[in-house]
């Protein structure tokens, strides 16, 4: 794929989400992905292959929103088989605290998947929202 491709796979991937379409989100991961999150949330660390994402990042996240994460992009970068996507995340806890975080996420893409995250956040304010680790 293309780098343009590349940019449209991400693109997609947010739409998806907004939508609310996990089905249509997780067939763009490629089986082995690895997301990581940076610092020393309780959400940080390096989660390998869907089920790991999901059983201990994704379920455990939102699990204490109230209807997940709506996110925008703000700016898509895009060489070879990376793209770095600025995004703007905002949620709200169950017991109604905003959760309202800025993001970069740094996505290497693989045969047509998503196959790699790396994320950069304010990991000040997933401590303060979530609780320390």
């Amino acid at each position: 794929m293309g780098i343009a491709e590349n940019k449209q796979l991400v693109l997609d991937f947010y739409a998806a989400g907004a939508r609310g379409d996990m089905d249509a989100c997780f067939a763009m991961l490629a089986d082995d992905i690895t997301w990581t999150n940076i610092g020393t949330t309780r959400f940080s660390g390096t989660y390998s292959g869907k089920e790991a994402l999901v059983a201990q990042l994704l379920g455990p996240l939102f699990s204490q929103l109230k209807s997940g994460i709506a996110s925008k992009i703000e700016r898509l970068i895009a060489e070879d088989d990376v793209v770095v996507a600025q995004t703007n995340g905002s949620a709200e806890t169950h017991d109604g605290t905003p959760y309202n975080n800025t993001y970069c996420q740094v996505i290497r893409v693989r045969d047509g998947k998503i196959a790699e995250v790396k994320e950069y956040f304010d990991t000040a304010l997933v401590n303060a929202v979530f609780g320390d680790s």
